[in-house]
Order: structure tokens, then sequence, then C-alpha cells
């Protein structure tokens, strides 16, 4: 009975964060919630007490959101996002990752149709157990459509890579599947292959989802990851959200609704496209991010200036 009252407990929205449910809230797993509590405590005091906050957004993704926290806060606000359309991505050398990008996978996905794949990946930190692998794997499978797997080492608990995939796995594929330990994910978002991704929706993977117009699968796992999801798949619906355990059926129907020619998945394609041309013009003279990154130059200039004179 307790175990029933937290499932529909978790399902209740929280009024003043709309849609949020209380399962989406950045939780982090402890045995010290009020240790949690004085962490965003902490946050909201430094914010308030800062002189100026820098998003990686853009205003026409989070129009509301900024609104409300300008009103909430007298610290000015900075949404010049997004960050990573600032930075090259044909270049391996100048990645930040601590594993080696696979770049033959490039090569893979210009062998596929346009809208083709499914790009699998989890990020860095996330982790899943041997169970959930499985399910991934023969949800993908059973789905028939070609996809690229970023199965990060260390990913599956108890295993170094891809262990547990049954003998013969990768050779039945037939080509159909691509597995790699890490790959240039911002080149491959803007492949022309990529129909979908298959993300656990931290924001970075995210932004740079939505900057490609690539509908998501969401598998968020903790923090942020949920508020994103649920954004991504309630307020901008761009994307569709895993909602229970890992379950090959589940996974294949998700897939197929985002990735076939149906009216739930031209509506998605259609919003996510919308969304790209959005954060590419965001960026030019004038438009929101620009502007905003020249108020945040000359707040900054005005702070050297008040700072020297009062020396």
């Amino acid at each position: 009975m307790f175990h029933l009252e937290s499932k529909l407990e978790e399902q209740e929205e929280v009024t003043e964060l709309p849609p949020l449910r209380v399962k989406d809230l950045p939780m982090i797993n402890t045995k010290e919630p009020e240790k949690y509590y004085e962490l965003i405590c902490n946050f909201v005091n430094k914010t308030k007490a800062s002189l100026g906050v820098i998003w990686n957004t853009f205003e026409d993704l989070e129009s509301s959101s900024l609104s409300t926290l300008s009103q909430q806060f007298s610290t000015p606000m900075f949404p010049i996002g997004p960050f990573h359309k600032h930075f090259p991505t044909n270049n391996a050398s100048s990645s930040s990752s601590l594993i080696s990008q696979d770049q033959n996978c490039i090569s893979w996905l210009n062998n596929h149709k346009p809208k083709s794949v499914v790009y699998v990946s989890f990020g860095s930190v996330a982790s899943i157990t041997e169970s959930e692998f499985l399910e991934i794997a023969w949800g993908l499978v059973n789905s028939n459509y070609p996809f690229l797997w970023v199965v990060r080492p260390g990913l599956i608990h108890g295993h170094e890579w891809i262990e547990p995939l049954p003998n013969g796995f990768i050779e039945n594929l037939e080509g159909r599947g691509y597995i790699v330990k890490w790959a240039p994910q911002q080149e491959i978002l803007a492949h022309h292959a990529i129909g979908a991704f298959w993300t656990h929706n931290g924001w970075n993977s995210t932004l740079e989802s939505i900057c490609e117009g690539v509908p998501m699968i969401c598998m968020p796992c903790f923090t942020d990851q949920k508020v994103n999801a649920r954004y991504v798949s309630h307020v901008w619906r761009i994307g569709l959200q895993l909602e229970n355990e890992m379950e090959r059926g589940e996974i294949e129907r998700t897939i197929r609704k985002v990735m076939e020619d149906n009216i739930e998945g031209n509506e998605i394609r259609d919003r996510a496209l919308k969304f790209k041309e959005e954060a590419k013009v965001c960026l030019e003279q004038g438009a929101s991010s620009c502007s905003s990154l020249e108020r945040l130059v000359a707040h900054i200039l005005s702070l050297e200036t008040f700072t020297f004179e009062a020396s």
C-alpha cells in the first residue's frame, strides 16, 4: 500500500512549477535530504547576491521561465546561448572529452538515408543495469531502424563495456547497428542521417539536439535531466519520454512513434525544425542572444568603471 501511494504521489502536479510533477523534481538520491535543501538554498542566495547571471539558453526557447526569474530576482539576466554554437565542431583535437572519439561512425552514417538513424547516447555520468542494457539493445534491434549507439566504458553496472550482449549479436545486425565507446556528438546530430536522439537529457545534449532540429527520445536519470525531459515532451513537444521501466516493447513502440511518418511524429519533427531555426536566428546581429551578449559586455564594463572610480 505504501508503494502504491508513493507512485501516485509521484504523479501529482507541482502547482508552483507547471508542468512538472513530483517525480520530475531535480532531487538527488541521498539519505540526508536536508543537505540537498541546503544546497538549493545556497544556489538561490548566491544568485540573489550576484552581479548578474549568464544563461546557456535563448529567449525563444525559455521566454516564460526567463521572465519569471527576472521578476523574482533583481539580478540582471543574460541568456546568450547556445554556447556550443560559438565553437567549431569539425576538429577532433578541440574536444574536451577524456575518451577518444570514434570518427569512423561518421563514415558509417554517410551510407544511410536522411532521417533514418536513431542516435543513442546517455552522456558521461549516467549508468544503467545489465538488464536495462539488454532491453535497450533488443528494443533498438526490434524497431528495425539503423542505430548508432554510444556505450561508454563503465556505463553498465559491473561491466567494462558490451560484454552482456549475446554471442553473435553484433554480427547478426549485418551493419544495421554501430556501437562505439564515444562519438563526436555535435557532428553526429548535425548529420543528415540522424532522425532521432535517444538521450539522458543533460542540458548540453538537449540544447545540441534542439539546435539541429533532432527529435528526442527522453530517458532522464537524475537532477535537472528530469526537468529537461518534461519540457522536451510536454512544453516544447519535440520528443517523447520513456516513462516506465526499460522494456523492449515500449522502446520499440516509442522509436517508431518518433521515426515513422505519422501525425504525432510529423508534428514533433515540424516543431523541432522550428526551434532549430530560432536557435540559429538568435545569434545573428540584433537578435536576442547577440543583444544579450552586448548587454553583458556593457554591464561588465560598467562594473569595472564603478570599481575603478570607487577605489
